[in-house]
């Protein structure tokens, strides 16, 4: 189950990241982030940012050109 849908199509790095710093920054542990991303990049971007801050990311998969990362808080 998703808490928050983050939609970042159409932003290219660092913008996607930063955008779900600043909202999984307001969300208590354990609740889920999902982001909604166009940027090839981001695949890598986002696994680094979990393993850099701690949370977990639970899924990376591509439909349509359209990246879908699941991500729990571990604020």
């Amino acid at each position: 189950m998703t808490d928050t849908t983050l939609d970042v199509k159409g932003l290219n790095c660092p913008l996607p990241i930063l955008k779900a710093k600043a909202a999984i920054k307001k969300m208590p542990s354990g609740e889920m982030l999902e982001v909604l991303a166009t940027d090839p990049g981001s695949v890598a971007d986002f696994d680094a940012f979990c393993r850099a801050t701690g949370h977990e990311l639970l899924e990376s998969t591509e439909e349509d050109g359209v990246y879908r990362f699941l991500i729990k808080s571990n604020s």
